[in-house]
Protein backbone atom coordinates (compact mmCIF):
# COMPACT_ATOMS: atom_id res chain seq x y z
CA UNK A 1 0.00 0.00 0.00
CA UNK A 2 1.84 3.55 -1.03
CA UNK A 3 1.31 5.96 1.59
CA UNK A 4 0.05 9.84 0.27
CA UNK A 5 0.86 12.90 2.91
CA UNK A 6 -1.92 15.17 2.17
CA UNK A 7 -0.58 18.52 3.92
CA UNK A 8 -4.19 21.11 3.74
CA UNK A 9 -5.07 23.71 6.45
CA UNK A 10 -9.20 23.10 5.02
CA UNK A 11 -10.12 20.88 7.88
CA UNK A 12 -12.88 19.90 5.73
CA UNK A 13 -11.30 19.47 2.83
CA UNK A 14 -8.40 17.76 3.95
CA UNK A 15 -10.71 15.00 5.38
CA UNK A 16 -12.79 14.53 2.32
CA UNK A 17 -9.64 14.38 -0.14
CA UNK A 18 -8.21 11.58 2.67
CA UNK A 19 -11.53 9.53 2.55
CA UNK A 20 -11.20 9.42 -1.15
CA UNK A 21 -7.50 8.24 -1.27
CA UNK A 22 -8.47 6.11 1.27
CA UNK A 23 -10.69 4.64 -0.29
CA UNK A 24 -8.41 4.34 -3.65
CA UNK A 25 -6.64 2.09 -1.45
CA UNK A 26 -3.74 4.34 -0.13
CA UNK A 27 -2.73 4.83 3.52
CA UNK A 28 -2.88 8.73 4.11
CA UNK A 29 -1.31 11.00 6.20
CA UNK A 30 -2.31 14.06 7.38
CA UNK A 31 -0.98 17.53 8.31
CA UNK A 32 -2.94 20.92 8.70
CA UNK A 33 0.05 23.29 8.03
CA UNK A 34 3.31 22.99 6.06
CA UNK A 35 5.72 22.93 8.81
CA UNK A 36 3.61 19.69 10.49
CA UNK A 37 3.77 18.12 7.14
CA UNK A 38 7.14 18.56 6.65
CA UNK A 39 7.74 17.30 10.13
CA UNK A 40 5.83 14.11 9.17
CA UNK A 41 7.48 13.64 6.26
CA UNK A 42 11.06 13.64 7.37
CA UNK A 43 10.02 10.96 9.89
CA UNK A 44 7.14 8.52 7.39
CA UNK A 45 9.18 9.15 4.13
CA UNK A 46 5.90 9.29 2.53
CA UNK A 47 5.70 7.86 -1.29
CA UNK A 48 4.04 11.42 -2.34
CA UNK A 49 2.90 14.60 -1.22
CA UNK A 50 -0.11 16.22 -2.00
CA UNK A 51 -0.08 19.90 -0.40
CA UNK A 52 -1.59 22.92 -0.45
CA UNK A 53 0.05 26.65 -1.32
CA UNK A 54 -1.55 29.37 1.15
CA UNK A 55 -1.51 28.08 4.47
CA UNK A 56 -1.01 29.35 8.05
CA UNK A 57 3.08 29.37 9.72
CA UNK A 58 4.62 27.58 6.39
CA UNK A 59 3.39 27.60 2.59
CA UNK A 60 3.14 25.04 0.26
CA UNK A 61 6.21 26.99 -1.34
CA UNK A 62 8.28 26.98 1.10
CA UNK A 63 7.15 23.28 2.51
CA UNK A 64 8.97 22.03 -1.02
CA UNK A 65 12.12 24.04 -0.87
CA UNK A 66 12.74 22.57 2.74
CA UNK A 67 11.69 19.16 1.38
CA UNK A 68 13.73 19.34 -1.56
CA UNK A 69 17.68 20.56 0.18
CA UNK A 70 17.13 17.08 2.59
CA UNK A 71 18.43 13.98 1.02
CA UNK A 72 16.05 11.66 2.68
CA UNK A 73 13.33 13.90 1.45
CA UNK A 74 14.40 15.54 -2.27
CA UNK A 75 12.66 12.26 -4.39
CA UNK A 76 9.85 12.13 -2.83
CA UNK A 77 6.83 13.52 -6.06
CA UNK A 78 5.17 16.53 -5.16
CA UNK A 79 1.87 17.62 -6.17
CA UNK A 80 0.39 20.85 -5.56
CA UNK A 81 -3.08 21.53 -4.57
CA UNK A 82 -4.62 25.02 -4.98
CA UNK A 83 -7.19 27.29 -5.59
CA UNK A 84 -4.96 29.46 -7.33
CA UNK A 85 -4.89 28.83 -11.19
CA UNK A 86 -2.74 32.29 -12.65
CA UNK A 87 0.12 31.12 -14.93
CA UNK A 88 2.50 32.43 -12.62
CA UNK A 89 1.87 30.70 -9.67
CA UNK A 90 1.57 27.42 -11.39
CA UNK A 91 5.11 28.78 -13.41
CA UNK A 92 6.81 29.27 -9.73
CA UNK A 93 5.31 25.34 -8.69
CA UNK A 94 6.46 24.15 -11.37
CA UNK A 95 9.87 26.22 -11.22
CA UNK A 96 10.50 25.03 -7.61
CA UNK A 97 10.36 21.19 -8.93
CA UNK A 98 6.60 20.06 -8.17
CA UNK A 99 6.10 17.36 -10.10
CA UNK A 100 2.53 18.21 -10.81
CA UNK A 101 -0.46 20.83 -9.77
CA UNK A 102 -4.15 20.08 -9.55
CA UNK A 103 -6.70 23.24 -9.22
CA UNK A 104 -9.27 23.21 -6.86
CA UNK A 105 -12.14 21.88 -7.11
CA UNK A 106 -11.08 18.86 -8.26
CA UNK A 107 -12.88 15.35 -8.91
CA UNK A 108 -11.48 12.39 -7.72
CA UNK A 109 -10.42 11.39 -11.30
CA UNK A 110 -8.04 14.27 -11.43
CA UNK A 111 -6.45 13.82 -8.15
CA UNK A 112 -6.22 9.76 -8.07
CA UNK A 113 -4.64 9.74 -11.95
CA UNK A 114 -2.06 12.80 -11.32
CA UNK A 115 -0.71 10.03 -8.19
CA UNK A 116 -1.06 7.20 -10.00
CA UNK A 117 0.67 8.52 -13.17
CA UNK A 118 3.91 10.22 -10.56
CA UNK A 119 4.25 7.13 -8.83
CA UNK A 120 4.61 5.17 -12.11
CA UNK A 121 7.20 7.53 -13.51
CA UNK A 122 9.14 7.63 -10.24
CA UNK A 123 9.11 3.42 -10.28
CA UNK A 124 10.30 3.37 -13.82
CA UNK A 125 12.58 5.82 -12.97
CA UNK A 126 13.75 4.05 -9.76
CA UNK A 127 14.09 0.52 -11.48
CA UNK A 128 16.04 2.14 -14.66
CA UNK A 129 18.83 3.63 -12.16
CA UNK A 130 19.00 0.15 -10.31
CA UNK A 131 19.23 -1.43 -13.49
CA UNK A 132 22.25 0.74 -15.01
CA UNK A 133 24.04 0.56 -10.55
CA UNK A 134 23.60 -3.50 -10.74
CA UNK A 135 25.44 -3.18 -14.31
CA UNK A 136 28.05 -0.92 -13.46
CA UNK A 137 28.10 -2.68 -9.67
CA UNK A 138 28.65 -6.02 -11.74
CA UNK A 139 31.32 -4.50 -14.36
CA UNK A 140 33.53 -3.17 -11.35
CA UNK A 141 33.59 -6.16 -8.80
CA UNK A 142 36.07 -8.16 -10.17
CA UNK A 143 38.30 -5.01 -9.04
CA UNK A 144 37.55 -5.92 -4.98
CA UNK A 145 40.44 -8.31 -4.01
CA UNK A 146 40.37 -7.58 -0.22
CA UNK A 147 37.61 -6.50 2.96
CA UNK A 148 39.47 -3.20 2.36
CA UNK A 149 38.44 -2.76 -1.05
CA UNK A 150 35.09 -4.16 -0.33
CA UNK A 151 35.07 -0.68 1.78
CA UNK A 152 36.17 1.39 -0.57
CA UNK A 153 33.43 0.68 -3.00
CA UNK A 154 31.41 1.04 -0.08
CA UNK A 155 32.42 4.75 0.25
CA UNK A 156 32.44 5.13 -3.85
CA UNK A 157 29.14 3.34 -4.76
CA UNK A 158 27.08 2.67 -1.72
CA UNK A 159 23.95 4.41 -0.62
CA UNK A 160 24.27 7.24 1.62
CA UNK A 161 22.31 7.85 4.98
CA UNK A 162 21.91 10.26 7.55
CA UNK A 163 20.69 8.78 11.05
CA UNK A 164 20.34 11.23 13.63
CA UNK A 165 20.95 10.18 17.14
CA UNK A 166 18.43 7.46 19.25
CA UNK A 167 16.91 6.78 15.06
CA UNK A 168 16.65 2.93 14.20
CA UNK A 169 18.20 1.62 11.53
CA UNK A 170 16.06 -1.20 11.29
CA UNK A 171 13.67 -2.97 13.70
CA UNK A 172 13.91 -6.91 14.78
CA UNK A 173 11.41 -8.76 12.12
CA UNK A 174 12.76 -6.69 9.16
CA UNK A 175 14.19 -7.67 6.27
CA UNK A 176 18.01 -7.41 5.88
CA UNK A 177 18.03 -5.77 2.41
CA UNK A 178 21.48 -3.62 3.35
CA UNK A 179 24.39 -4.41 4.48
CA UNK A 180 26.53 -1.14 6.40
CA UNK A 181 29.56 0.24 6.46
CA UNK A 182 29.74 2.95 9.14
CA UNK A 183 31.07 6.35 7.72
CA UNK A 184 30.91 8.19 11.32
CA UNK A 185 28.79 7.57 14.35
CA UNK A 186 28.27 4.45 16.55
CA UNK A 187 25.74 2.05 16.50
CA UNK A 188 23.62 0.00 19.13
CA UNK A 189 22.26 -3.59 18.43
CA UNK A 190 19.77 -4.86 21.01
CA UNK A 191 16.66 -7.37 21.49
CA UNK A 192 13.89 -6.66 23.92
CA UNK A 193 13.86 -10.04 26.10
CA UNK A 194 9.98 -11.39 27.43
CA UNK A 195 10.42 -9.01 30.63
CA UNK A 196 10.50 -5.78 28.45
CA UNK A 197 13.91 -5.61 29.07
CA UNK A 198 16.57 -4.38 26.53
CA UNK A 199 19.68 -6.48 25.93
CA UNK A 200 22.82 -4.64 24.35
CA UNK A 201 23.70 -7.34 21.50
CA UNK A 202 26.74 -5.35 19.67
CA UNK A 203 28.29 -2.25 19.28
CA UNK A 204 29.99 -0.85 15.79
CA UNK A 205 32.23 1.95 15.14
CA UNK A 206 33.24 4.45 12.80
CA UNK A 207 34.57 1.53 9.86
CA UNK A 208 33.05 -1.46 10.93
CA UNK A 209 30.58 -3.54 8.94
CA UNK A 210 27.12 -4.31 10.07
CA UNK A 211 23.16 -5.73 9.46
CA UNK A 212 24.90 -8.41 7.88
CA UNK A 213 22.39 -11.09 9.24
CA UNK A 214 22.74 -13.69 6.08
CA UNK A 215 25.58 -12.32 3.24
CA UNK A 216 23.33 -14.05 0.46
CA UNK A 217 19.82 -13.69 1.46
CA UNK A 218 17.42 -11.09 2.54
CA UNK A 219 16.36 -12.63 5.73
CA UNK A 220 14.55 -11.05 9.04
CA UNK A 221 17.04 -9.25 11.30
CA UNK A 222 16.74 -11.29 14.81
CA UNK A 223 18.33 -7.33 16.68
CA UNK A 224 16.93 -3.70 16.68
CA UNK A 225 19.76 -1.52 15.17
CA UNK A 226 19.93 2.47 16.41
CA UNK A 227 22.20 5.37 16.59
CA UNK A 228 23.99 6.20 19.94
CA UNK A 229 25.18 9.70 18.21
CA UNK A 230 24.61 11.50 14.75
CA UNK A 231 25.68 8.59 12.75
CA UNK A 232 26.48 8.44 8.72
CA UNK A 233 26.26 5.07 6.55
CA UNK A 234 26.42 3.74 3.34
CA UNK A 235 24.67 0.60 2.34
CA UNK A 236 25.12 -2.00 -0.60
CA UNK A 237 21.91 -4.23 -1.29
CA UNK A 238 22.16 -7.93 -0.68
CA UNK A 239 21.59 -8.75 -4.38
CA UNK A 240 24.46 -6.38 -5.41
CA UNK A 241 26.75 -7.99 -2.28
CA UNK A 242 25.94 -11.42 -3.66
CA UNK A 243 27.60 -10.35 -6.98
CA UNK A 244 30.41 -9.20 -4.88
CA UNK A 245 30.84 -12.13 -3.60
CA UNK A 246 30.63 -14.62 -6.60
CA UNK A 247 33.52 -12.81 -8.40
CA UNK A 248 35.80 -11.93 -5.23
CA UNK A 249 36.16 -15.49 -3.56
CA UNK A 250 39.29 -13.63 -1.31
CA UNK A 251 36.47 -11.00 -0.37
CA UNK A 252 34.64 -13.99 1.24
CA UNK A 253 37.19 -15.36 3.13
CA UNK A 254 37.42 -12.32 5.06
CA UNK A 255 34.42 -11.75 5.26
CA UNK A 256 34.21 -15.52 7.03
CA UNK A 257 37.60 -14.05 9.33
CA UNK A 258 35.20 -11.34 10.37
CA UNK A 259 32.70 -13.66 11.40
CA UNK A 260 34.83 -15.56 13.55
CA UNK A 261 35.99 -12.13 15.13
CA UNK A 262 32.34 -11.05 15.96
CA UNK A 263 31.83 -14.76 17.71
CA UNK A 264 34.88 -14.36 19.49
CA UNK A 265 33.63 -11.40 21.38
CA UNK A 266 30.46 -12.58 21.95
CA UNK A 267 31.81 -15.62 23.42
CA UNK A 268 33.68 -13.30 26.05
CA UNK A 269 31.08 -11.05 26.79
CA UNK A 270 29.20 -14.08 27.62
CA UNK A 271 31.82 -15.29 29.78
CA UNK A 272 32.34 -12.00 31.47
CA UNK A 273 28.34 -12.02 32.14
CA UNK A 274 29.05 -15.49 33.57
CA UNK A 275 31.65 -15.21 35.77
CA UNK A 276 33.37 -11.71 35.77
CA UNK A 277 32.96 -9.74 39.34
CA UNK A 278 30.30 -6.71 39.51
CA UNK A 279 33.13 -4.47 39.33
CA UNK A 280 35.56 -6.21 36.69
CA UNK A 281 32.24 -6.35 34.23
CA UNK A 282 31.46 -2.69 34.71
CA UNK A 283 34.98 -1.51 34.11
CA UNK A 284 35.41 -3.86 30.73
CA UNK A 285 31.62 -2.64 29.73
CA UNK A 286 33.25 0.79 30.32
CA UNK A 287 36.51 0.06 28.22
CA UNK A 288 34.33 -1.08 25.27
CA UNK A 289 32.61 1.84 25.05
CA UNK A 290 35.20 3.76 25.35
CA UNK A 291 36.58 1.79 22.14
CA UNK A 292 33.76 1.72 20.29
CA UNK A 293 32.46 5.67 20.81
CA UNK A 294 35.56 7.30 21.49
CA UNK A 295 38.91 8.72 19.31
CA UNK A 296 40.81 9.14 22.58
CA UNK A 297 40.25 6.47 25.74
CA UNK A 298 39.85 9.90 28.47
CA UNK A 299 36.79 11.44 26.14
CA UNK A 300 33.08 11.35 27.58
CA UNK A 301 31.09 8.49 26.93
CA UNK A 302 27.89 9.80 25.88
CA UNK A 303 25.91 6.27 26.60
CA UNK A 304 22.60 5.63 29.15
CA UNK A 305 23.94 3.85 32.21
CA UNK A 306 20.87 1.31 31.10
CA UNK A 307 22.95 0.51 27.94
CA UNK A 308 26.00 0.00 30.03
CA UNK A 309 24.09 -2.20 32.20
CA UNK A 310 23.00 -4.13 29.48
CA UNK A 311 26.29 -4.60 28.15
CA UNK A 312 27.49 -5.50 31.52
CA UNK A 313 24.66 -8.40 32.25
CA UNK A 314 24.12 -6.73 35.31
CA UNK A 315 21.03 -4.63 36.45
CA UNK A 316 21.26 -0.75 36.70
CA UNK A 317 20.99 0.04 40.27
CA UNK A 318 24.10 -2.55 40.77
CA UNK A 319 25.76 -1.07 37.92
CA UNK A 320 24.94 2.55 39.40
CA UNK A 321 26.88 1.50 42.68
CA UNK A 322 30.53 0.31 40.97
CA UNK A 323 29.92 3.28 39.33
CA UNK A 324 29.39 5.23 42.54
CA UNK A 325 33.13 3.24 44.01
CA UNK A 326 34.75 3.76 41.09
CA UNK A 327 34.11 7.72 41.46
CA UNK A 328 35.54 7.39 44.98
CA UNK A 329 38.37 5.92 44.02
CA UNK A 330 38.99 8.67 41.87
CA UNK A 331 38.99 6.29 38.61
CA UNK A 332 35.74 8.00 36.60
CA UNK A 333 33.71 10.95 36.56
CA UNK A 334 30.35 10.75 36.30
CA UNK A 335 28.29 13.89 35.60
CA UNK A 336 24.32 13.10 34.38
CA UNK A 337 24.84 10.61 31.58
CA UNK A 338 28.28 11.17 30.77
CA UNK A 339 30.88 9.08 31.98
CA UNK A 340 35.09 10.31 31.86
CA UNK A 341 37.49 7.96 32.22
CA UNK A 342 40.21 9.42 34.53
CA UNK A 343 42.64 6.50 35.35
CA UNK A 344 42.12 4.21 32.58
CA UNK A 345 45.33 2.09 33.78
CA UNK A 346 43.50 1.34 36.92
CA UNK A 347 40.29 0.82 35.48
CA UNK A 348 41.98 -1.93 33.14
CA UNK A 349 43.29 -3.40 35.76
CA UNK A 350 39.99 -3.96 37.58
CA UNK A 351 38.95 -5.28 34.12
Amino acid sequence: MKTVLLIEDDAILRENTAELLELSSYKVLKASNGKTGVAIAKKENPDIIVCDIMMPELDGYSALKILSKSKLTKYIPFIFLSAKTERSDVRKGMNLGADDYITKPFTEEDLICAIESRLAKISLLRELKNSQKSDFIEEHANEIKTLNDLKIFFDDYGEEFIIKKDDVIYHEGDHSNYIYLINRGTIKCYRIDEQGKELVTALYKEDDLFGYTSFTQSIAHKETATAIVNTKLVGISIIEFNNILDNNPKVVLELIELLTHDLSNVKEQLLQMAYGTVNKKTAATILKFAQKINRKPDDPIRISRNDLASVAGIAPETLIRALTEFKKQGIIKAEGRNIKVIDIHQLERIS
